[in-house]
C-alpha cells in the first residue's frame, strides 16, 4: 500500500482534500482519486501489467476507442443529433453534416490556411479511424 500513502499525500500538500470555497468540487476530488489508487493498488500489479492497464484505463474512462473506428453507417455506430447531422457512438467527438458521407472529428485540429483559403472549418477522416 505504499501507493497509496503516496498518492494520499501528494493529493494533500496540492490541495486536493481542501473543501473551502477555492476548492475544486467542494474537494471530493481528492477522495476520489484517493478510492481509484487504493483499488489500483489492490489488483497488485507488477511494473510491466501496471502501465499497460493505467494506458487502457485512461483510454476508455476518457470515452477513446481501443481500436480503429470503421465507418458509422456500415456499422450502425451512430445517432442522429440534428437536421442531417450524425455522431458516432464509438467516439463521441465523430460527426458527420451530410448524411454519413463525409465524417470529421471535431478535436482535430484545422490548418490555419484551410480556414483562411478554403473556409474549411473541419478535417475529414478516413476510415479505419484510429484517433491518437
Amino acid at each position: 500500500m505504499q501507493l497509496a500513502k503516496y498518492a494520499e499525500e501528494e493529493l494533500r500538500k496540492a490541495g486536493w482534500f481542501n473543501n473551502g470555497e477555492d476548492s475544486l468540487y467542494g474537494g471530493m476530488i481528492g477522495p476520489a482519486v484517493l478510492e481509484m489508487v487504493r483499488l489500483f493498488a489492490a489488483e497488485g500489479h507488477s511494473g510491466l501489467s501496471a502501465p499497460v492497464c493505467l494506458g487502457l484505463f485512461q483510454r476508455v474512462a476518457a470515452f477513446k476507442p481501443l481500436s480503429p473506428i470503421e465507418h458509422p453507417l456500415k456499422t450502425g455506430e451512430y445517432q442522429k443529433v440534428g437536421e442531417g447531422t450524425l455522431q458516432s457512438t464509438r467516439l463521441f467527438s465523430l460527426f458527420s453534416d451530410d448524411g454519413g458521407r463525409t465524417w470529421h472529428d471535431i478535436n482535430l485540429r484545422v490548418p490555419k490556411v484551410w480556414k483562411y483559403l478554403l473556409g474549411r472549418r473541419w478535417v475529414n477522416v478516413a476510415f479505419p479511424y484510429s484517433p491518437k
